[in-house]
């Protein structure tokens, strides 16, 4: 699901008289991994295009980095559409979230709108992102209860990396398709408690695997459990609600829109969290002019 609220906003600009790729993030410049990783992302712009140009690259967005909470995904979504149009290239839906999962793969689904599934392709040309449904199919909103606002010490382009060290790696791959289409039906039927069952189970199967790593990855918290186990119990007691975490301590609690704001004050009621990030399902990837 796609969120309307938060959002990465990226500008580039090509130019000849410049003598390598730049990055400001949220206007502080940046370098480091977080630069490689765009500069990569940006060689495979211009060999597509055949234009050996650097870049300056600005983006922000307005909500913590690096924390959970799909910064990635968002941030080369936005590359992704923004260098393609700022070097001439005009690609189709499927052509940017085949490329935007070059730079991360999660961001291929920050492509389209709504309901996003990414398609499990044997091939470059099959991996894809396309919408099951429009963000209005389904009212559901996202509460993020933000229980650090600090970068992970791990990332997850790491986490991804040390996933194939997890014995429980190849199980949890093995049963995915079979998740994917529960997880499809239940979107598609508005059948809230089978996907509050198959979301739960895959968030649970996800950090099984970061926790068996070698390195481990243990992103929860006391705080993230408190949380889980309050759903759990306001779930059991009529309030359609369920959780799931990314690679972070913080906790997505998604409901339906009639009880958001029982879901927000019951949040707020929990010590130590910070504040609470509500999104409803938002559009796709688009170009805005430069003084909006």
């Amino acid at each position: 699901m796609n969120l309307d609220s938060l959002f990465a906003r990226t500008q580039v600009t090509f130019d000849f008289h410049l003598i390598n790729d730049s990055l400001e993030i949220n206007k502080i410049p940046t370098l480091g991994k977080a630069l490689d990783r765009v500069t990569q992302f940006l060689k495979l712009v211009r060999s597509i295009a055949h234009k050996p140009i650097f870049a300056a690259v600005s983006s922000e967005n307005n909500f913590p980095m690096d924390a959970g909470i799909a910064s990635s995904a968002a941030a080369f979504a936005a590359l992704s559409l923004a260098a393609t149009q700022a070097i001439g290239l005009d690609l189709s839906e499927r052509e940017l979230s085949r490329l935007a999962r070059m730079g991360s793969g999660s961001a291929c689904r920050s492509i389209p709108g709504g309901f996003v599934e990414w398609s499990n392709g044997q091939t470059d040309a099959e991996s894809f992102a396309f919408s099951i449904a429009p963000p209005d199919y389904w009212d559901l909103v996202d509460c993020i209860a933000i229980v650090s606002d600090q970068p992970k010490l791990i990332s997850s382009y790491e986490g991804h990396i040390l996933a194939s060290t997890s014995p429980l790696q190849t199980a949890r791959i093995a049963t995915a398709n079979q998740r994917l289409q529960i997880c499809q039906t239940a979107i598609l039927e508005r059948d809230f408690s089978t996907l509050a069952e198959v979301s739960e189970l895959d968030c649970h199967l996800m950090h099984a695997v970061m926790m068996t790593s070698h390195k481990r990855l243990i992103y929860w918290t006391p705080l993230s459990l408190a949380i889980m186990q309050a759903v759990i119990s306001w779930r059991a007691n009529g309030l359609p609600v369920f959780y799931s975490l990314d690679a972070g301590p913080n906790v997505h609690v998604i409901c339906l829109a009639s009880g958001v704001d029982q879901v927000i004050t019951r949040l707020n009621q929990i010590p130590g969290i910070l504040k609470v990030i509500t999104a409803h399902p938002g559009g796709n990837a688009h170009l805005i002019s430069t003084d909006s």
